[in-house]
C-alpha cells in the first residue's frame, strides 16, 4: 500500500468498515504476534505517553494510528495494570477532533491532581500551507473514562523555537510541578526547556530557562525528554536526533541517551555536574523511553521497542511496535540500571535447567551464569542449521556482541546487523526475554541492555549452544499467569 499524506491524515470516521476488517483479518495472519509484551490491536503503535498512577492503577497509554503501519493521524490508547507486566486496553482515549490537535495527538505525560488524570500532550496542527504548529495542550480523563479537553493553549511555541517543539513531561519536584519541552531553535540545535506551574496550577505555566546539561549541541532536535529523581538526583533520559558520533557512537539512526546529575538546582534550571552521555540501551530499537517517579518514589520506565523512519517485516500484516516491558531504573556506583519490575516472575511456568532446546514456544525467559574469564555463544531463534539470533558473551576480552543478522527476515541493514557493548570481566549474569519477535537482553540486573526485534521464520525456534557452556535457567513464561 503506497502511504500517500491524503490518507495518511484521512479522518477516523472515514475509514469504512470494510477497510477496518481487512487490516482486521490482515493482523491475523502475522506469524510474530507478541505473547507478553503490549502491541497495538491494529495499525502502528509508538511512543509510550501518559506513564503514571491513577485511581490505584498503573497506567500508560500509547501512541497509535490504527490503519497501518505507518506514521499518519495518531491518537492515544489508554492501558491499565495492577502490577505493571498485565495491561488491560481500555480504549482509545484522547482523539485528534479538535482544532488544537486536529493533525494528531503526539506525546505528552500524565499526573493524578484530586480525583482526574492530567493528560500533558502535544497537539500537531497543520495549516492550509501544510506548515506545522505545535501546541502543548492538556486534557483532563476522570475515574470512569471521560476525556474532557482543556481548552487553551497551555505552553506557546517560543519565539526562538522552530516548529518542532514538543513532547511535554510534567513533574514533581519538592512539591513543586515543572514542565520540560523538547525542541529545536532556530539555530537548528535540538535543546530542552524548563516551565513551571504558577501557584501549582497545571493550567497556568510560566518559562524557567533552557535546561543546562551540559548539551553538546551537535543535536539537530530533542525528543521525548524526561527527568526523574533517583535518590534526589537528577537523570535525564532524552533522544538527540542527529547527535554526533564524535560525542558517542552509536548505530541506530536515532538514538535514545541519558544522562545523571549530582543535584537539580530549578533557579538556574541547571542539572548540577552531570555525567558524560550515556546510551541508555545497547540494542537495535529502543526509543522514546518514558519514566516517572512513581507515588512510592521508584523510578520506572517504558520504551518504544521500535525506530522512527524504518520498516519492519511486520508492516505487510499491519502492525508495527511494541512496548519495551516496564523497568525499575536504579543508581549503583555512578551507572544507571533498568531491570523488569518483579511482578515478571509471575509469568513463570514450567522451568528447567538451561541447555540447548530443539524447539520451543519463542516466548520464555533465560536467567545465564557468566563465570570470569570464559566465552559463551548462544543462538536464539535457532533453526536446525544454527541461525538465528547470535549473542556472545566474552568475558575474557570484557565484551558482548548481538548479531541478528540471521535472525529470520533482515531488515533495517543500513543501520549494521550487530551490536556490542563493554562489560566488566568479572563473573556476571545475563537475564533474556524473548517473546515471539522481540529480545530484551539485561546484563548485571541491568546495568547494560540490549533491545531488539527479530522476525524469525517458522521454524526458527530452537537454542543452540555454540561456545563455552553457559549455566542456568530456562523458564517458560505464561501471560495468563498472575500471582495468587
Amino acid at each position: 500500500m503506497a502511504w500517500t499524506t491524503e490518507k495518511r491524515y484521512k479522518r477516523y470516521e472515514d475509514w469504512t468498515q470494510e477497510e477496518l476488517q481487512h487490516i482486521k483479518e490482515n493482523i491475523a495472519k502475522s506469524p510474530w504476534r507478541a505473547n507478553y509484551h503490549v502491541e497495538p490491536q491494529t495499525g502502528l503503535l509508538n511512543d509510550p505517553n501518559g506513564f503514571s498512577y491513577f485511581d490505584g492503577k498503573w497506567v500508560v497509554f500509547y501512541q497509535n494510528f490504527p490503519f497501518g503501519a505507518a506514521h499518519g493521524l495518531k491518537c492515544w490508547v489508554q492501558l491499565e495494570s495492577d502490577d505493571l507486566v498485565h495491561f488491560t486496553e481500555t480504549g482509545i482515549r484522547v482523539l485528534p477532533d479538535t482544532a488544537l490537535d486536529s493533525h494528531g495527538a503526539y506525546s505528552g505525560s500524565a499526573m493524578q491532581f484530586d480525583d482526574k488524570l492530567f493528560l500533558f500532550y502535544t497537539g500537531n496542527v497543520r495549516d492550509e500551507n501544510w506548515m506545522r504548529h505545535p501546541y502543548q495542550i492538556g486534557a483532563l480523563l476522570d475515574k470512569s473514562g471521560k476525556l474532557e479537553k482543556i481548552d487553551k493553549v497551555l505552553i506557546e511555541q517560543p519565539a526562538e523555537a522552530t516548529d518542532h517543539f514538543r513532547d511535554p513531561q510534567i513533574f514533581n519536584y519538592k512539591g513543586q510541578f515543572y514542565a520540560i519541552v523538547g525542541g529545536q531553535n532556530l539555530d537548528k540545535q535540538g535543546y530542552v526547556k524548563l516551565y513551571k506551574a504558577i501557584d501549582n496550577d497545571y493550567t497556568n505555566w510560566e518559562v524557567v530557562s533552557d535546561l543546562d546539561f551540559a548539551n553538546d549541541k551537535t543535536a539537530y532536535m530533542m525528543e521525548c525528554p524526561n527527568l526523574v529523581f533517583i535518590n534526589d538526583q537528577p537523570v535525564l533520559l532524552y533522544c538527540p536526533q542527529g547527535l554526533s558520533k564524535d560525542v558517542l557512537d552509536y548505530d541506530n539512526i536515532y538514538p535514545n541517551m541519558y544522562k545523571i546529575g549530582q543535584s537539580f538546582d530549578t533557579k538556574k534550571a541547571a542539572m548540577i555536574d552531570p555525567s558524560p552521555i550515556q546510551n541508555l540501551d545497547y540494542g537495535f530499537d529502543c526509543y522514546a523511553t518514558q519514566a516517572f517517579n512513581a507515588p512510592d518514589g521508584r523510578a520506572l520506565a517504558v520504551s518504544w521497542l521500535g525506530l522512527p523512519d524504518v520498516e519492519y517485516p511486520s508492516d505487510r500484516f499491519d502492525h508495527q511496535g511494541t512496548l519495551s516491558l516496564v523497568k525499575e531504573l536504579t543508581l549503583k556506583d555512578g551507572k544507571l540500571y533498568q531491570y523488569p519490575v518483579p511482578a515478571i516472575k509471575n509469568l513463570r511456568a514450567e522451568e528447567q535447567p538451561f541447555a540447548a532446546l530443539a524447539e520451543s514456544k519463542n516466548s520464555y525467559e533465560l536467567e545465564l551464569n557468566l563465570a570470569a574469564d570464559t566465552e559463551h555463544e548462544i543462538v536464539l531463534f535457532a533453526d536446525k542449521e544454527g541461525k538465528g539470533l547470535r549473542i556472545n558473551f566474552d568475558l575474557k576480552a570484557g565484551q558482548v556482541t548481538v548479531d541478528r543478522s540471521q535472525a529470520g527476515e533482515p531488515f533495517s541493514l543500513d543501520f549494521g546487523t550487530s551490536r556490542s557493548c563493554n562489560i566488566d570481566k568479572e563473573a556476571t549474569n545475563a537475564s533474556i526475554f524473548i517473546d515471539k519477535s522481540i529480545f530484551e537482553i539485561f546484563i548485571n540486573k541491568g546495568e547494560k541492555v540490549f533491545s531488539g526485534r527479530v522476525f524469525p521464520e517458522e521454524d526458527q525456534t530452537g537454542i543452540a549452544i555454540t561456545k563455552g557452556n553457559p549455566t542456568g535457567t530456562y523458564y517458560e513464561l505464561d501471560y495468563g499467569r498472575k500471582a495468587n
